[in-house]
């Protein structure tokens, strides 16, 4: 089997796709004082109530150790709140706070315009055909 050529290698297609699609959401993220890492925390704290730090580590996929700090740098912003579990005293929950809610409501209508643009930027085949192999790709164990 023939290796691809290095520039339509998938790692590299992937980053020049990355390369193309996160500095329009990056500017987002920064106008409100905001990291991308940031950014992947309260925007998984928007969409559920209760997330432990091992579960938030999982979906933003950001490591349990950079992910303390993150934590901690948006808590100082004010933006999240953390909570034990009263049941099981190892279990740490992060929460958005009433500001946190409130940074949703602005920053939100900035993205989902972004987002918008990019998916305009094909075709609706095209689209779902990209969203379905990256999650088959996302899926695959290596094999070893």
């Amino acid at each position: 089997m023939a290796i691809e050529q290095f520039t339509r290698s998938l790692p590299m297609m992937l980053y020049r796709s990355l390369d193309a699609v996160t500095p329009r959401f990056r500017k987002i993220f920064s106008d409100f004082g905001l990291t991308e890492q940031q950014w992947r925390v309260l925007r998984v704290l928007w969409e559920r109530q209760d997330v432990t730090l091992n579960e938030l580590s999982g979906i933003t996929l950001i490591p349990a150790p950079s992910l303390v700090g993150v934590v901690d740098r948006l808590q100082g912003m004010g933006f999240v709140e953390r909570r034990r579990s009263d049941a099981d005293r190892r279990r740490v929950y992060v929460l958005a706070t009433q500001k946190g809610s409130e940074l949703e409501a602005k920053v939100m209508p900035r993205v989902a315009s972004a987002y918008a643009a990019l998916k305009q930027s094909v075709d609706a085949e095209t689209w779902d055909q990209v969203l379905k192999g990256l999650q088959q790709i996302s899926e695959l164990e290596e094999s070893t």
